[in-house]
């Protein structure tokens, strides 16, 4: 069977995926880009953006690791856009812009489901009201036998990983306190004896933990 698969979440050290104040102009609220800023400065990501050089070594290799043998994602409402209740804005497609990097399926998980939208590059999101087995099952027949990605936020993450959904799980600390804003592990106790645990921490000055099934 398909794996389903985490990559390159990142949390602060107090253990937040996103900060407070989410907004159209602030996706990660009072975070900025500091979560992400040693994944803007790999190959990877300078390539998704049609752009050459970046950070070579265990970051471009951990996160150049996201898209390989991925048939479809799941993401929660939060990570699609700002809005929140019945859509008022159809017009929203998401932060993505036109060309989303995910060319693939894509199931964002909402109390609110609407029309699918189909993007550039093979991308069309699937609004779809779910539970974590039933969103799952849904992706896995679209993915054709290839793996599912978990995209996030931190609040998707943990439902699936409460449910023990997850197969492999790739988790980013980076070395900032946030203070305030969403966490991933509350509610997680013991869930390292579910995974075969491994970190290493690179001059970047994050710690890659990768958790694979046991």
């Amino acid at each position: 069977m398909s794996r389903v698969r985490v990559h390159n979440f990142s949390v602060s050290l107090d253990g937040f995926g996103t900060g407070e104040g989410q907004s159209a102009e602030a996706p990660f609220g009072h975070a900025g880009s500091r979560l992400h800023e040693w994944f803007f400065l790999t190959r990877t990501f300078r390539a998704m953006q049609g752009k050459e050089g970046g950070t070579a070594g265990v970051d471009e290799a951990m996160a150049g690791a996201w898209r390989a043998g991925i048939g479809a994602e799941i993401m929660g409402r939060n990570k699609f856009g700002p809005q929140r209740g019945p859509w008022q804005d159809h017009e929203w497609n998401g932060w993505w812009g036109p060309n989303p990097p995910f060319h693939t399926p894509v199931f964002v998980l909402t109390h609110h489901p609407r029309p699918s939208v189909e993007m550039e590059g093979g991308t069309v999101f699937h609004f779809v009201e779910a539970d974590p087995a039933e969103a799952l099952r849904q992706a896995r027949e679209a993915a054709g036998g290839l793996d599912v990605r978990i995209g996030g936020g931190p609040s998707t993450v943990r439902a699936f990983l409460e449910a023990d959904l997850i197969d492999e799980l790739h988790v980013v600390v980076v070395p900032i306190v946030l203070g305030r804003g969403v966490r991933l592990w509350d509610g997680l106790d013991g869930l390292e004896d579910r995974f075969r645990i491994e970190s290493v921490t690179t001059p970047s000055g994050v710690t890659h933990v990768t958790m694979s099934r046991t």
